[in-house]
């Protein structure tokens, strides 16, 4: 099993909701004959210097986190939605402890 990590950082004046709409057009996302577990969620601010939101994504397999990398929706939202709101975004991939990947 992969999970997928993505850490992001808004920029000054970004509001709250606009980057709950970001976030939900992720969690509605739906990718053809791909099953995948994403939660998404925004800093509770208990922590100075935090990033401003996070999602998890899990997948069965490396090459289901490349379809769902390639999907033509999810990279408009990236596009769209993510990309100009955010000053910094980060990735990590990686197999979780005992699963097979």
């Amino acid at each position: 099993m992969i999970r997928n990590v993505v850490v992001g950082v808004v920029s000054d004046g970004v509001t709250a909701e606009q980057v709950e709409e970001a976030l939900q057009a992720l969690r509605d996302l739906r990718v053809e004959g791909l099953e995948f577990d994403l939660l998404a969620g925004q800093d509770r601010g208990l922590r100075e210097g935090n990033a401003s939101y996070c999602l998890t994504v899990d997948f069965p397999d490396d090459e289901a986190y490349r379809v769902y990398d390639a999907d033509e929706e999810h990279n408009r939202i990236r596009r769209e939605l993510f990309a100009p709101m955010s000053t910094e975004i980060r990735r990590i991939q990686f197999a979780l402890p005992g699963h097979d990947a």
